[in-house]
């Protein structure tokens, strides 16, 4: 993960939830009073945010002293302590809630896609995001995917080329839509081609295309499918794709399976941030 991106993108939280001033807090608490709080698994699942405890807090006041007892990916069972944070009351409670609602959700998120992996349960074929992530978060929730075991696709319109249905359209055929791409693009950037039939599948192939998305195809279509892709192309199944169909796709034969609800369907897992009564422990 992006460390300065990182600190960009807590810094414009942080500027969001507290404004001007946190009126609360800063009624109650002078600026030295100290004092520790603890976050606590509520819920099993995989832990995901380790540095954001640790940047979000130093980046409000880098004296705080934050100490995390789990990794990124560790399972994590209900009444674990996962990390403190000792400094200045004002400080931890401004940076609180921020903080542990990006966790919530990057643990909410790598603990489906581990789920989605070990549901797919396959050596060969690997589960993978997609582009549909919450705007602002793209960076944390794709990090949450690995975090999960999962892999990402691109980033974003810009690291690679994928022609869908619409391209498609305009363009005048698949076979077009590849030629004009080719013609500019680099020769790092991949170039692939989402097919919906057996005549597309064949055009991409006749094509040059890098790697072949099979849209919204079911596992017995895929297994017909793939028999026309030749092994240097990279194959890629996904649309209609749930936990509770994904173990069918198993045996397709595809390199990845890429999932949209990684990201844009996730549960919170539920972690808590509680003031923490040390009793010299």
């Amino acid at each position: 993960m992006n460390s300065l991106k990182l600190r960009l993108l807590l810094e414009q939280f942080f500027i969001e939830d507290i404004g001007e001033q946190d009126i609360t807090t800063d009624l109650l608490f002078s600026d030295h009073t100290k004092g520790k709080i603890v976050f606590l698994a509520k819920e099993e699942g995989i832990f995901c945010g380790e540095e954001v405890i640790n940047t979000g807090f130093i980046l409000l006041n880098s004296k705080v002293d934050v100490q995390l007892f789990i990794k990124d990916g560790d399972s994590i069972k209900v009444g674990q302590k996962l990390a403190t944070a000792s400094g200045e009351i004002t400080d931890l409670l401004k940076g609180e809630r921020v903080i542990l609602n990006l966790v919530q959700r990057m643990s909410g998120i790598a603990t489906l896609t581990q789920k989605a992996v070990q549901t797919l349960n396959s050596s060969f074929t690997r589960i993978c995001d997609t582009r549909k992530t919450t705007p602002g978060l793209r960076m944390l929730e794709k990090y949450a995917v690995r975090c999960g075991g999962g892999y990402n696709h691109r980033y974003g319109l810009y690291d690679g080329v994928m022609i869908k249905d619409n391209h498609i359209s305009f363009a005048g055929g698949v076979k077009r839509a590849v030629e004009l791409v080719r013609k500019s693009v680099g020769h790092m950037v991949k170039i692939e081609v989402e097919t919906e039939s057996r005549e597309q599948v064949i055009e991409a192939v006749n094509a040059g295309a890098d790697v072949i998305m099979f849209d919204n195809r079911t596992p017995d279509e895929i297994k017909e499918l793939i028999k026309l892709v030749p092994n240097q192309i990279i194959t890629e199944a996904s649309g209609g794709i749930q936990l509770n169909n994904l173990a069918s796709f198993r045996d397709t034969g595809v390199q990845y399976i890429s999932l949209g609800f990684l990201t844009h369907s996730y549960k919170a897992l539920d972690i808590s941030v509680k003031v923490l009564i040390d009793k010299g422990e």
